[in-house]
């Protein structure tokens, strides 16, 4: 099946989709973002996002659309911690999450750091990393490790902070309550990843982001590795459920894995961005392919269900007839799915 079956599916539910913030040009005003990446629905329901080229993280009130900065003063560079968030300066903030205590955490990729915001006095704070980018400290406090372009952060079931350390193919795990950091998976090597094999000591390539199913299974997207995994909490292994592992556009309508189920290829493109939805799917911002996709966990298909696979800007509000420009972020709430289209500097909604 190509793109047709989709398209008269899109046109019969009366999916549309709009623009929920941004102009299309890049700035930093009342209405304007700058390569808008990762998103959360905070917990006043308000949505935050990391607006990377702006070095903020910023909020959107849902109701009023108004936007105020939470985070970031945007001077690029690394200085602020102790003192006010909003007078700090952020180097290319990725991802970000909100903790069981309502405190803001979030990822910078430049500055090779996790910082944290309290929500209640608005100070910003180090929790991982020393600012200079490498591989050290295992087994010892966070804050004197080293990391090398964190991507994402995610809070796991136990409490723990989940980071995507991407250069160093690994994922770190932060204990909160003691500040003691450890590597949760991969080895160092970017080599393949074997369906099946053991968390421990199993290679990854690029590990970018990671989404939380409520049975405590992980979902991983390896951005140089074109493919997605599910990491099954109670065995702790590997298993390849998205992505032949050749960057490409296709497959839709097929299993996402593999020809070994009969069906078509799907290929991603550098996938950067998932989230889980209650409907047993999960979304895939798949960036260098320029649309968002979708894995029914029941089924194991494949679809399209945002973007036309060409890179542009709208027209909206077809969902298969309006070009993305390197989507960084899904995030599926309150039943609407939220699309950072970072290079076309705006926020979609599709419902």
């Amino acid at each position: 099946m190509g793109l047709a079956p989709l398209i008269l599916s899109a046109a019969a539910f009366g999916a549309s989709v709009t623009t929920l913030i941004g102009t299309g040009a890049p700035g930093y005003s009342d209405t304007q973002l700058n390569n808008p990446y990762g998103m959360a629905i905070g917990p006043d329901g308000a949505l935050y996002f990391c607006d990377v080229d702006n070095q903020r993280v910023r909020r959107l009130d849902l109701a009023t659309k108004k936007l105020t900065t939470i985070a970031g003063n945007g001077q690029k560079a690394y200085r602020g911690d102790d003192g006010p968030a909003v007078d700090a300066s952020l180097s290319a903030p990725h991802e970000l999450l909100f903790d069981r205590g309502g405190d803001l955490y979030f990822a910078e990729r430049d500055n090779h750091v996790v910082r944290k915001v309290n929500m209640k006095t608005g100070v910003i704070s180090t929790v991982a990393g020393t600012g200079k980018a490498g591989f050290s400290g295992d087994g010892g406090p966070g804050t004197q490790a080293q990391l090398n372009q964190p991507h994402c952060v995610l809070l796991d079931r136990d409490g723990t902070l989940l980071i995507c350390d991407l250069m160093n193919h690994r994922i770190r795990r932060l204990h909160l309550d003691t500040g003691m950091i450890e590597t949760f998976a991969g080895t160092g090597e970017a080599k393949p990843t074997p369906d099946g094999a053991p968390v421990s000591g199993t290679p990854f390539s690029g590990p970018r982001t990671l989404a939380l199913a409520s049975n405590g299974d992980l979902y991983l997207a390896l951005r140089e590795g074109n493919a997605i995994y599910r990491i099954d909490a109670q065995t702790k292994t590997l298993h390849h459920l998205a992505g032949t592992g050749e960057s490409g556009y296709s497959g839709d309508g097929g299993p996402a894995m593999s020809a070994k189920f009969g069906g078509a290829l799907a290929r991603l493109a550098g996938p950067k961005g998932l989230s889980l939805g209650r409907d047993n799917s999960l979304y895939i911002a798949d960036t260098e392919s320029h649309a968002i996709r979708k894995i029914d966990l029941k089924t194991g298909v494949i679809s399209t269900v945002l973007g036309s696979g060409e890179k542009g800007d709208g027209p909206e509000p077809d969902p298969l007839k309006c070009k993305l420009n390197r989507p960084h972020a899904v995030l599926l709430a309150n039943g609407v799915l939220y699309v950072a289209d970072s290079e076309a500097h705006r926020i979609r909604v599709l419902q």
